[in-house]
């Protein structure tokens, strides 16, 4: 029962993150105006804007003009309430489980900017380390010692690697890093930079080879610092424990 309604709350919240995916990067207001169409700017209708269920009536298009709507909204969707599931199923709805589920959504919405505009926003990653460092150091069970290592240490060496590749890493990367460090502390931040690296291999090997892609294209690696943070903040003790077992 918890699940199902933290699912259903993850979607509504999961419509609100396609309106800040879409209006960040384009420093537009989040609040005003309301939803509306971005070909026709028509307002949409309470009845066209319920998660998921409104883009399978409307058959991906707009009510409208019958402009495509893209399937990043309900991705998205979907996406958000699957993980605010897990989330209650994994942390509970107290103050801990509730931290979560806004680090969640704030990596989904980084994710999804990364990948359109190679962009990481300052207005998610700035606030994320203030916020992360004040919980880190009161209701998150990091730690405040921890959650200033890890803000720091995440921080730190990924601005010496923009420093020393001359623009390999952007400022973006950096800032998120330090978010997720304060979030889950020096530890934390350690395997998260490991699985996104590893992660991240795996899938420039495959666009080289597949897709045709060169080294020196352009591949945004938020989205695997992110993902190496859940997969860190869901598995972490599991996959820290398989990986010694291995070279132990």
């Amino acid at each position: 029962m918890l699940e199902a309604a933290a699912f259903l709350f993850g979607a509504i919240i999961g419509s609100f993150l396609n309106v800040c995916i879409y209006r960040l990067p384009r420093s537009q207001s989040l609040v005003a105006p309301g939803s509306h169409c971005p070909s026709c700017q028509l307002p949409i209708r309470w009845y066209d804007n319920i998660p998921l269920l409104s883009f399978l009536r409307l058959r991906g298009r707009c009510r409208a003009c019958g402009a495509s709507i893209s399937r990043r909204y309900p991705l998205v969707e979907l996406l958000n309430a699957a993980g605010y599931a897990w989330i209650a199923h994994r942390f509970g709805l107290g103050a801990e489980g509730a931290i979560y589920l806004a680090l969640y959504s704030a990596l989904l919405v980084v994710t999804f900017v990364d990948l359109e505009h190679q962009i990481v926003p300052d207005r998610i990653t700035l606030p994320g380390i203030a916020l992360g460092l004040l919980l880190g150091s009161t209701l998150l069970p990091v730690g405040w010692q921890a959650s200033f290592a890890g803000a720091l240490l995440g921080g730190g060496l990924f601005y010496l690697i923009a420093v020393v590749s001359r623009g390999g890493m952007w400022g973006g990367e950096v800032k998120l890093i330090a978010m997720i460090g304060a979030f889950l502390g020096w530890k934390g931040v350690l395997l998260t930079i490991f699985l996104a690296a590893l992660v991240g291999s795996v899938v420039g090997i495959f666009l080289m080879v597949f897709k045709g892609k060169g080294r020196k294209d352009p591949i945004p690696f938020g989205p695997f610092l992110a993902l190496g943070a859940l997969l860190t903040l869901f598995w972490g003790g599991e996959l820290m424990s398989l990986y010694f077992a291995l070279v132990g």
